[in-house]
């Protein structure tokens, strides 16, 4: 299978991904136990969706049976611009200034699906994104792709750790890569230290406490005692904008797509203040900030203006 093996990573880089590896399905004893301790702890905040698939999540045969082979992929989507680029004191989040990176590796990913099928009719392969029940950072991680830091990202030697994940579960064996063992974050607790919300332990998420999580998942009012999303509006970089790996090693995207729509580098802080819902769906069409709806943006731009006059 190195032929087929090889010509599926040639397809992985030509549909537009900047990193691809092939690991075998295996079940997940460690990662499955160290997952239901985590939601056990209650940091998934109200994420229920999570604790409603753990099973799924924790072991890939409980989502796909017949998985032999897992290709993992990353793209690459750091735009080159920062916070600093923004007129607006609120920030948003990288990752979202762009077009949905769903549909984007979906896309990528169903492209080398196609191409597999017409070399082996009776394949089967499941295309998933972060919305499917897979833990996408450790199939990465045992693909060869990268490690996963302190802050709980995959950092990879070459991009840092702005990559988009994705899987592509397959029913048939590959030739497999090695796994990255090494840990490469050290004795560094950059991240830790700089999260403004104290979410980060060594390789743990409180998720209930993340800035991220606070702005986009969680519905209705703030939780108590977290009313400070720190100027973030949608989403939080902070981890990442601290991180060495990121600071020597990002590369620009090649992905047009991931570039910054113009409102969010242009707009002041009137413009987002004086932003209403159908201005957010027109705005927002095929973005991911569409994930926090109207009511949410809404709320987390009113908290933060709360926090603007608080300074001045």
């Amino acid at each position: 299978m190195f032929e087929l093996s090889s010509k599926l990573k040639s397809k992985a880089l030509e549909f537009g991904f900047q990193k691809v590896g092939i690991t075998p399905a295996v079940s997940t004893l460690q990662e499955k136990a160290n997952l239901d301790t985590w939601l056990q702890k209650g940091h998934h905040g109200s994420m229920e969706w999570i604790a409603n698939r753990k099973d799924e999540r924790g072991d890939i045969f409980n989502y796909f049976p017949e998985a032999k082979s897992i290709v993992s992929v990353g793209m690459n989507y750091y735009s080159g611009h920062n916070q600093n680029d923004l007129r607006s004191e609120y920030k948003i989040s990288n990752y979202a200034w762009g077009d949905d990176y769903h549909d984007i590796l979906k896309s990528g990913l169903f492209k080398i699906l196609g191409w597999l099928k017409e070399e082996i009719h009776t394949i089967k392969g499941v295309v998933c994104v972060d919305t499917s029940p897979v833990m996408d950072k450790v199939w990465a991680q045992k693909a060869g792709i990268g490690w996963q830091g302190k802050h709980t990202n995959l950092i990879s030697r070459d991009y840092g750790s702005w990559l988009f994940l994705g899987e592509l579960i397959l029913d048939i064996e590959l030739d497999y890569d090695k796994p990255f063992i090494e840990d490469l974050c050290g004795s560094c607790t950059a991240c830790i230290d700089a999260c403004p919300t104290h979410a980060l332990g060594e390789y743990e998420i409180y998720g209930e406490k993340c800035i991220s999580y606070l702005s986009i998942e969680h519905r209705g009012e703030l939780p108590e005692g977290q009313t400070d999303l720190h100027d973030w509006i949608y989403g939080c970089d902070i981890c990442q904008e601290v991180c060495p790996w990121n600071q020597k090693f990002s590369q620009n995207s090649v992905t047009e797509s991931f570039q910054p729509r113009k409102e969010i580098i242009e707009w002041t802080d009137k413009d987002w203040q004086s932003l209403d819902e159908a201005g957010f769906r027109k705005l927002f069409k095929g973005s991911a900030v569409k994930r926090t709806k109207f009511s949410g943006l809404s709320r987390n731009i009113k908290v933060n203006s709360k926090e603007l006059i608080c300074q001045e």
